[in-house]
């Protein structure tokens, strides 16, 4: 029984950890750095304790400092959140031998998982589909010189142990391949530790489906409906929303059980996500699974009425889930739209500071997870997201018009975001449509770069 969480992270998911926690009277403690002083979540926490300076290397990813943290509060269980250690196989195995409860996976489900190759050939030993390429790492040039040539270009290089869009490569002609395979393992190594790169054939123009699941330590498994994340600039997503709009009965059918098919060969338990590509004829094919909570859940939940962190914590705490597949129901649509700090206008150039003004939207159907309030400081040592801004309605129509009219209300002044990207989605008729795709966002804004340069001539 957890009797004291830690909460690993900071920012909006700190926030949305704690605010679970409180809801359940379970008792917590947050960690910070000395940049996240002043942050929302610090300042609600009853107790919290200051893991160390700015850079995340000497703070949120400190595993001595979190341990110190662990033991000096008395704290019996960890959630790391997303992003910093929630995928760290060796973090969670330090937690398990100490008897700590790591609210997240087991450290062998994030290895066998973690890595990209490997949970490839999970898929493959499940019965997934997956794309045609390498079902091991690359060892040689010659070796990626001959797949290539055997599936056609293009091909897209991806980093074995990788995640948000690092070390990942898109070759269309042969004489690229060596030079972006150097290329990619060089910035795997510099990223993840870990240079390992694998190859499979690219799909232009696909959709990106994900399938997040829940599992219990007694063999049963629920999967809560798809979320579609095609939405994304150099291959970090902006938009998601529940559910796809391309995804039929049937698909939805095929999508969770491939998941929960894949979470049973693991013997997978907490919250996990299972991603997918899917083409323009409609055929599925497994991509990663990420082991952790992910950025976009809040649609999930909008749309199931489960609410997932929590769910995450009654799991870690031992107990069943409490509903079945069955009991899953879709109802309405959602949206997601990741607010983050970055001028839209300067190729997304970061764009740190006080926030001086703060106007939240409200009203039916709209929620803001963010840890921003006026007079904060976005400090520039972390990953730019600030908020996320999450509508619905009874249909997508009706979730699109929530969507613009919060976009309307919402200020934030003394930081760039975002936010007038979104607006200029609303006007996109393949946004609108739903007939959009990953690369989406780039052709529109690669467009507009074009135009504007035809009108200044």
């Amino acid at each position: 029984m957890i009797k004291k969480i830690l909460i690993a992270n900071r920012g909006e998911i700190a926030l949305r950890i704690w605010r679970a926690c409180t809801e359940l009277n379970i008792p917590s403690v947050l960690v910070f750095s000395t940049a996240d002083r002043e942050s929302l979540p610090v300042r609600l926490a009853g107790e919290k304790v200051c893991i160390g300076p700015p850079s995340s290397l000497d703070s949120y990813l400190n595993i001595p400092a979190l341990l110190s943290a662990l033991e000096v509060t008395g704290c019996d269980a960890i959630h790391p959140g997303y992003g910093f250690l929630a995928e760290n196989a060796s973090f969670a195995e330090i937690c398990e031998e100490s008897g700590i409860t790591f609210i997240g996976p087991t450290a062998e489900n994030i290895r066998l998982m973690g890595d990209k190759a490997e949970a490839r050939q999970n898929a493959v030993k499940a019965g997934l589909p997956i794309l045609p390429g390498a079902v091991k790492p690359i060892k040689t040039r010659e070796e990626a010189r001959a797949l290539a040539r055997r599936i056609g270009f293009p091909v897209i290089l991806k980093a074995a142990g990788g995640g948000g869009g690092r070390g990942m490569r898109i070759v269309r002609d042969q004489k690229d391949l060596l030079p972006m395979l150097e290329a990619c393992q060089n910035e795997a190594l510099a990223a993840f530790d870990n240079p390992e790169v694998y190859l499979e054939k690219f799909v232009e123009r696909p959709r990106h489906i994900e399938v997040q699941i829940l599992a219990d330590n007694y063999g049963q498994v629920v999967a809560l409906g798809e979320r579609d994340c095609s939405l994304q600039r150099r291959h970090q997503k902006l938009v998601e929303e529940a559910p796809s709009p391309v995804v039929t009965a049937r698909m939805r059918s095929r999508l969770c059980a491939y998941a929960r098919r894949l979470v049973h060969h693991i013997g997978y338990r907490s919250a996990g996500t299972i991603e997918f590509l899917v083409d323009s004829r409609q055929n599925i094919y497994f991509m990663e699974m990420n082991t952790r909570i992910q950025v976009e859940h809040p649609v999930t939940e909008t749309v199931t009425g489960v609410d997932i962190i929590k769910e995450q914590l009654h799991l870690a705490n031992g107990e069943r889930l409490a509903f079945s597949q069955r009991q899953v129901h879709i109802r309405g649509a959602a949206i997601e739209c990741r607010i983050n700090a970055e001028d839209p206008a300067v190729n997304f150039r970061p764009s740190p500071g006080t926030v001086n003004r703060l106007l939240v939207p409200g009203g039916p159907g709209v929620r803001f997870d963010s840890h921003l309030y006026q007079g904060y400081r976005v400090p520039p040592y972390y990953d730019s997201l600030i908020g996320k801004l999450i509508v619905s309605g009874r249909d997508r129509r009706e979730a699109l018009e929530r969507l613009r009219r919060a976009l309307m209300e919402l200020e934030i002044d003394g930081v760039k975001t975002t936010v007038p990207l979104y607006r200029k989605l609303l006007d996109h008729a393949g946004f609108l449509s739903g007939k959009y795709y990953v690369g989406l966002i780039e052709t529109m804004l690669e467009k507009e770069q074009s135009d504007e340069s035809a009108a200044g001539q």
